[in-house]
């Protein structure tokens, strides 16, 4: 479908809808920022786009000022796709979670990939320096309204499944690629996961 036939049968956003997107984050995005402890990174290249989740304590996202996000990379499996996305094109996309609240923040900007080691150690955990910090230049910025967390029903305990309803993730790739597990018990996987943490 065309913009034009799109916006026929949408209707126009409302008046706060339009507002609501600022051009550098105020005392309730940083606040929200401060509070989370997960997000969903959005990058993309010439040919594809990529979407990564990252977590870390609250707070783990640096508000360096209104401005200014920084965002440690922890150990992962050394695809980088998201970094090497950003190398390629600047343009990133974040989704900012807080648990157990419905609403969101969308952050829009372009980022740069740090490894000056005052910036690292800004964002040590446990002794351990991230090897790289992504710094983001806020274009826009706004919350989007908890209607699709509520209807997930992802917040909810009692609607959550009692037992895991996939197998595990190393099972998982074994079938798919036909290389050998490091484990197959969701408890070794677990306990592998602990200790590449950071």
């Amino acid at each position: 479908m065309s913009p034009e036939e799109l916006r026929s049968l949408y209707g126009p956003p409302s008046q706060r809808a339009v507002e609501k997107i600022l051009p550098h984050l105020d005392s309730h995005c940083t606040q929200f920022i401060k509070n989370s402890s997960f997000l969903i990174l959005g990058t993309t290249n010439e040919k594809s786009i990529d979407l990564s989740p990252k977590g870390d304590p609250k707070g783990f996202v640096k508000v360096i000022d209104k401005n200014i996000l920084e965002l440690p990379d922890r150990p992962g499996n050394n695809r980088i796709d998201g970094l090497l996305n950003i190398s390629i094109n600047p343009k990133v996309a974040l989704l900012f979670f807080i648990t157990n609240v419905t609403e969101t923040l969308r952050i829009q900007g372009t980022a740069e990939i740090i490894s000056d080691k005052i910036v690292l150690d800004n964002h040590k955990i446990k002794n351990r320096l991230p090897k790289t910090v992504t710094r983001i230049t806020i274009d826009t910025v706004g919350f989007h309204c908890g209607k699709a967390l509520i209807r997930s029903e992802l917040w909810q305990p009692e609607k959550w499944p009692k037992d895991r309803p996939i197998e595990s993730l190393y099972n998982i790739i074994e079938d798919q690629t036909g290389l050998k597990s490091l484990a197959t018990d969701e408890k070794e996987v677990n306990k592998i996961y602990e200790k590449s943490l950071y």
